[in-house]
C-alpha cells in the first residue's frame, strides 16, 4: 500500500499568520488567550478567547461582485496560500489538476455569514444573498477547490470538534485507494456569536486561561484559526521532489454512543479510536512517546481523555507524555484536528514535545506527563494527535517522522461491499415501497409555497424513541434514527449486542440541523446570550444526528458525517465504501436525512438560482433515507438479505467557486468516467443512468451533454427521479438507490445502474450499483 507524506503546511491561528509563527509560539509556551475584541462580550461567562489578531485577505476572490466576506472561509484560504506555496508544486504541470482533491473539515463553516444576515432580516433589512451561500461546510471545500483549480475529489466534513481530524483520515483513504495523488486538507472555524452563546449556556468556558489535565482546571476558552496540510502519496513525493515534513500513518475513528456532549467517563470510545489508529499504523504502544491531546481544559473531558490513553496504551503510557495545544491558542472547534496536527507534524520535524501552558497542580484523574511549561527536546519516531467532539465523534491521527517505525497495515482482503437493508421517509410515504409506487405512477411530489415548491413529510416520529428522548432531537436526529432502526431491521436476522455495537455510522447531509440552528439563534441575536437555550446547542452540530443514531442503537464502529451539499449522501456512500473495503468495519449504516426550515427556505428564495421561473420547475424535498452496506463476508456469515452490489464511485470536481459549474459538464462526465472505470465496466454495461436532474437549467444541462459524450445520444435509459419526487438536497443518490432496486424488484432490466449526484458548486459524485446476484446481462 503506498504510504502518504506531508509536504507542506499552512496555518492561521492566535498566535499568528503563519504555521512557523504557530509552533514558535507553542514551542515557547505563549498563551495567546486574551480579551475579545470582536463583538462585545459582557453577557458570556468569560471575556476571553484565542482571537485571530493578525488576519489575511487571501488572494482569490470568492464572490465577484459582492462586499460580503466571510471570516471562516478567510481563514482557510489564507492557511491553503502557505501549505500550497510551501510546497512548491504545480497544479496542472508537476501533479495534474484532476489528481489533486481538497477534504475540509469545519464545525460552523459560514455561521458567523447567517448571523450577519438574521441580524439584518431582525432589523428589517435584506441582506447580500451571498451570505447564504457561504454558510454550508462544502461552501469552504469548493472555495478551496477553485483557488488553486484543484479538479480531484471534493469533500467536506462536520464531526464538531473532530472535524478536520476526520477530513485527515478521509484524504488519506482517498489517496491510498489510487483515487488522488494530491489531497488539500484542514480546516476552519471563526468566532460566532452563538458559539460563545452555546458554550456559556452549558457552563464551559473558562474565566482564565485554561490550565488543561490541571487539578484547578475550570473550563476551555474558544480559539479560532485554519490549519492546512497538503498530503502526497509517497510515489507523487518521490517523482515530483517535494519536501517531506512527516508521515502520516493511518488513524482511528469511533462512536461513543454515550452523552450528546460528555465523553464516555472512561473514555471507551476514544481508547478505540487510539487502538485502531494503532493498529492501522503497524505500531505499538511502546511505539508512541507523545500524544497531543483533545485537552480541552474541561473536568470531564481531561479525564476521560487521560483514561483513554492508559487503556489503549496499557503500561507504556506512563512513559508517554500527554499535552494540550488548546491551552494556548483555544479551542479552535472544527479546525483543532489540523492546527493541532500540524503541531504534532512539526514537533516530530524538531525533536520538541509541545507544552501545555499554564499547568499548575497536577490532577490524580489524569495524571499522565503534561509537559509543563514550555516544549522539552525528546526522541519522536511516533506521535498521536487526539480530537473528540460533540456527539461522540473521536479521531486519533498517528503521525511519523519520514523514515520513522510504522507503516500502513495490510487492507483486508478483497471483497463486495453490499447492500443489505434499506429506510425510507419521504413525503411519498414511510418504506421504500411506498416511494417506488410514488415514482412508477409519476406522482409528483410537493405543492408551492411562497415563491417556492415544497415536498414535506410526515412520519411515525416514536420510531425514533419515547416522547422523553426525543424532547432533545431535532426533526433530522429523529428521522436519521427512524430510517436506520428500519434499515438494520430489514437487513437479516437479529445481532448480538457486540455486532451491533461493531457498526458504525456514516451520515451526509447538506443542510444539516438548520432547524436547531435557527432555534437557539435567533434568540441570541435579539436578546442577548442570556436568552441561549443549552438543550438546544448540543443540536447545532451537524454530526448530532449521526450521535443520535449511536445512542439509540447502540453502534459504536467509525462515525462520520459528510456535509458535500447536494451530493452529501453521495459522499457519505463512497466514504463508507471506502472504511469498508480497507477493513475498517465489516458493517456501516449510511443514513442522508434532510428537513426544511424556514430560515433555510429564505434563504433559498434570495438566492437567484432560485427565483420563481426555476421554482415552478424544482421541488425541494425533505426526505430521510438509509442503505445498509456490508462486507458481502460479513452479509453471507450472518444469512443477510442481499439486495444489490456497490461496485465502485468516483468524485470529481468542476473547481468553478461556490455556486458556480461548468458549462460543459466536464466534472461530471469525469466523474462517471472514473466511477465506471472503478467498476470494471464500459458505458455498454450500463442498463440505466439515475439523473442528478432536478429542474435547474444550469446544472441540468451540463449533465445532459456530459451523458452524451459517455453514453452517446439515446442509448442509455436515463431516470430522473428527482423531477418527479423532488430534490431531497443531500439525500439524492440514497433515492436514486432505493429506486433502482425497487425497479430491479418490479421486474426492470437487472443490470448495473450509474447514480449521480451533484452539489450546487460543483462536485459530482457517480456510483455504479448492480444487483444481487448479478446476471451475465447484468455482469
Amino acid at each position: 500500500m503506498n504510504g502518504v507524506v506531508i509536504a507542506a503546511v499552512g496555518a492561521i491561528s492566535p498566535l499568528g499568520g503563519s504555521a512557523e509563527a504557530l509552533w514558535a509560539g507553542v514551542r515557547a509556551g505563549q498563551v495567546a488567550v486574551a480579551p475579545v475584541r470582536r463583538f462585545p462580550m459582557d453577557q458570556y461567562q468569560t471575556t476571553l478567547g484565542g482571537e485571530v489578531t493578525e488576519p489575511r485577505r487571501p488572494g482569490y476572490d470568492y464572490a465577484p461582485g459582492s462586499a460580503a466576506r466571510d471570516t471562516s472561509l478567510d481563514y482557510a484560504l489564507a492557511a491553503a496560500e502557505e501549505a500550497m506555496a510551501g510546497a512548491g508544486l504545480r497544479v496542472g504541470i508537476d501533479i495534474p489538476a484532476e489528481r489533486w482533491g481538497v477534504s475540509y473539515g469545519t464545525c460552523h463553516a459560514g455561521w458567523r455569514s447567517a448571523e450577519l444576515a438574521l441580524r439584518e432580516v431582525q432589523d428589517g433589512g435584506t441582506p447580500d444573498w451571498h451570505r447564504y451561500t457561504y454558510v454550508p461546510p462544502q461552501a469552504g471545500a469548493e472555495a478551496l477547490s477553485a483557488a488553486f483549480g484543484l479538479k480531484g475529489p471534493v469533500l467536506s466534513v462536520n464531526t464538531a470538534c473532530a472535524s478536520s481530524a476526520h477530513a485527515l483520515a478521509h484524504a488519506l483513504d482517498v489517496i491510498r485507494t489510487g483515487r488522488a495523488d494530491a489531497m488539500l486538507v484542514g480546516g476552519s472555524d471563526a468566532f460566532t456569536e452563538s458559539a460563545f452563546a452555546g458554550f456559556s449556556s452549558l457552563w464551559s468556558l473558562s474565566p482564565e486561561p485554561a490550565t488543561p489535565y490541571a487539578k484547578d482546571r475550570a473550563g476551555l476558552n474558544l480559539g479560532e484559526g485554519s490549519g492546512m496540510l497538503l498530503l502526497l502519496s509517497q510515489a507523487a513525493a518521490e517523482r515530483t521532489g517535494a519536501p517531506v515534513v512527516a508521515e502520516m500513518l493511518g488513524y482511528g475513528l469511533s462512536a461513543d454512543g454515550f452523552h450528546e456532549t460528555a465523553p464516555h467517563p472512561e473514555g471507551e470510545g476514544a481508547a478505540r479510536a487510539i487502538r485502531a489508529a494503532l493498529s492501522s499504523s503497524g505500531l505499538t504502544p511502546d511505539d508512541v512517546r507523545y500524544v497531543n491531546g483533545h485537552g480541552t481544559g474541561t473536568p470531564k473531558n481531561d479525564s476521560a481523555e487521560s483514561n483513554a490513553v492508559r487503556t489503549a496504551l496499557g503500561d507504556a503510557a506512563e512513559k508517554t507524555a500527554l499535552s494540550s495545544t488548546k491551552s494556548m491558542i483555544g479551542h479552535l472547534l472544527g479546525a483543532a484536528g489540523a492546527v493541532e496536527g500540524i503541531v504534532t507534524v512539526l514537533a516530530l520535524r524538531d525533536q520538541v514535545a509541545p507544552p501545555t501552558a499554564s499547568f499548575t497542580e497536577p490532577d490524580p484523574q489524569c495524571g499522565l506527563d503534561p509537559v509543563a511549561g514550555v516544549g522539552r527536546p525528546m526522541v519522536l519516531d511516533v506521535a498521536l494527535s487526539n480530537n473528540f467532539g460533540f456527539a461522540g465523534a473521536n479521531a486519533s491521527i498517528a503521525f511519523a517522522r519520514p523514515g520513522g517505525p510504522g507503516a500502513p497495515a495490510p487492507a483486508a482482503g478483497p471483497d463486495d461491499i453490499v447492500v443489505t437493508g434499506f429506510g425510507a421517509i419521504t413525503s411519498a410515504g414511510e418504506g421504500a415501497e411506498a416511494l417506488w409506487a410514488a415514482y412508477a405512477a409519476g406522482q409528483r411530489q410537493g405543492a408551492p409555497e411562497d415563491g417556492l415548491r415544497l415536498a414535506r413529510l410526515e412520519f411515525d416520529r416514536s420510531a425514533a424513541g419515547t416522547a422523553r428522548a426525543r424532547r432533545r432531537m431535532d426533526t433530522i436526529s429523529q428521522l436519521a434514527i427512524a430510517v436506520c432502526r428500519a434499515a438494520l431491521s430489514s437487513a437479516g436476522p437479529d445481532d448480538d449486542a457486540e455486532a451491533v455495537a461493531a457498526t458504525g455510522v456514516v451520515l451526509g447531509t447538506g443542510i444539516g440541523p438548520m432547524e436547531s440552528s435557527e432555534r437557539f439563534t435567533a434568540p441570541v441575536l435579539a436578546a442577548g446570550a442570556r436568552s441561549a437555550n443549552p438543550a438546544v446547542f448540543p443540536a447545532t452540530v451537524f454530526n448530532g444526528a449521526a450521535g443520535q443514531v449511536a445512542m439509540a442503537l447502540g453502534t459504536k464502529g467509525p462515525t462520520s458525517t459528510l456535509t458535500s451539499g447536494h451530493a452529501a449522501g453521495a459522499a457519505a456512500l463512497a466514504v463508507a465504501y471506502d472504511l469498508l473495503r480497507a477493513g475498517r468495519a465489516e458493517r456501516l449504516l449510511v443514513p442522508a436525512v434532510e428537513a426544511l426550515s424556514p430560515a433555510m427556505l429564505d434563504a433559498y428564495r434570495s438566492i437567484p438560482l432560485f427565483g420563481s421561473a426555476a421554482g415552478r420547475r424544482y421541488t425541494l424535498a425533505e426526505a430521510g433515507l438509509a442503505l445498509v452496506l456490508e462486507r458481502r463476508s460479513s452479509a453471507e456469515r450472518r444469512g443477510a438479505p442481499i439486495h444489490a452490489v456497490l461496485l465502485g464511485h468516483a468524485t470529481a470536481s468542476d473547481a468553478r467557486g461556490i455556486g458556480r459549474w461548468d458549462p460543459a459538464g466536464e466534472g461530471v462526465e469525469r466523474a462517471m468516467r472514473e466511477a465506471l472505470r472503478a467498476a470494471g465496466l464500459g458505458p455498454d454495461d450500463i442498463a440505466a443512468v439515475w439523473a442528478n436532474a432536478a429542474g435547474l437549467a444550469p446544472a441540468d444541462r451540463p449533465e445532459e451533454a456530459a451523458l452524451a459524450r459517455v453514453f452517446g445520444a439515446g442509448r442509455v435509459r436515463v431516470e430522473t427521479p428527482k423531477r418527479v419526487l423532488g430534490e431531497p438536497i443531500g439525500a439524492g443518490a440514497h433515492l436514486s438507490a432505493v429506486l433502482a432496486v425497487g425497479g430491479w424488484q418490479a421486474g426492470g432490466t437487472p443490470g448495473p445502474v450509474l447514480i449521480n449526484s451533484s452539489s450546487l458548486g460543483g462536485t459530482h459524485t457517480s456510483l455504479v450499483l448492480a444487483p444481487f446476484p448479478r446476471t451475465e446481462s447484468g455482469r
